[in-house]
């Protein structure tokens, strides 16, 4: 079975090389960044849509959240007949609304980072051609679950994950700018201190690890606020934690982003 990738940047390079069978990816207006990334992850290249959409078996969209619906109009208009995997962070609105396209799709959600390292990263999967997907990774680093419920249900889990992990790492992101702003970070550091130890360490690793990613993620929680509203939710939490995100989208591909360099630009953006 031929399983085709789009695109696979380091989530998906990651799925492709722990994928068994055939893997493919389309080099047609990818940079040499992704080239490189296809190549170490074993997969092979072609040249066009056209040629993936005909020799794929299987098609797993991994891209930004804001293009998940426009990656798959442009299979669906290349006709593609197999079945087709979307992992992206999309509310399970918009998943079933891409699956609408397809005679066969299955509703997937990374949780994790990029799969190198077993026990790292799960794959949620749901729809009736589920388990056939999930048979793809079978005894590979990466982990895939069932989840019942059909298309939009394992894009629930990952919303409802991502709510918390990236809405509180904006909201602790956000509270240390207001201090700052407010002109008490020394003396909110020493509450914490005494109150909540660890917590100064969190926001750290909050700014080094979501910064050269904030790009991704306001898309991301954009889809959180859907679904929260979808389900009629209070949105704001994740509407603010996307603007938090949008204000340090500057970050984007930063290997060392400060903390402070960070409240800054959530500050001032």
């Amino acid at each position: 079975m031929a399983t085709g990738f789009l695109h696979p940047g380091a989530m998906g390079a990651s799925l492709a090389a722990a994928c068994r069978g055939s893997r493919l990816w389309c080099s047609d207006g990818r940079s040499e960044a992704t080239r490189s990334r296809a190549a170490a992850a074993g997969m092979e290249e072609v040249a066009s849509l056209d040629q993936l959409v005909e020799r794929a078996d299987v098609l797993v969209s991994v891209c930004p959240p804001a293009a998940a619906s426009e990656v798959a109009r442009s299979v669906s208009e290349a006709g593609f007949d197999g079945i087709y995997v979307d992992v992206n962070a999309i509310s399970p609105a918009s998943a079933r609304a891409i699956g609408k396209r397809f005679a066969r799709f299955v509703d997937g959600g990374v949780i994790g980072p990029p799969a190198k390292v077993a026990g790292s990263t799960r794959l949620y999967l749901s729809g009736e051609s589920a388990a056939e997907v999930a048979a793809l990774w079978e005894g590979s680093l990466l982990e895939t679950r069932l989840v019942e419920g059909g298309a939009g249900a394992a894009s629930a889990v990952k919303i409802c994950y991502a709510a918390w992990t990236k809405g509180t790492a904006a909201l602790l992101l956000a509270t240390r700018a207001l201090a700052s702003a407010a002109g008490v970070e020394p003396s909110l550091l020493d509450e914490w201190a005494t109150s909540i130890p660890g917590l100064d360490a969190q926001a750290e690793a909050a700014a080094a690890g979501n910064a050269p990613k904030a790009w991704r993620f306001v898309g991301e929680m954009e889809e959180i606020a859907k679904t929260f509203a979808a389900f009629g939710l209070p949105d704001g939490f994740a509407t603010a934690a996307a603007d938090v995100y949008r204000r340090m989208a500057g970050f984007k591909g930063t290997a060392d982003a400060s903390l402070g360099d960070v409240i800054s630009a959530v500050i001032e953006p």
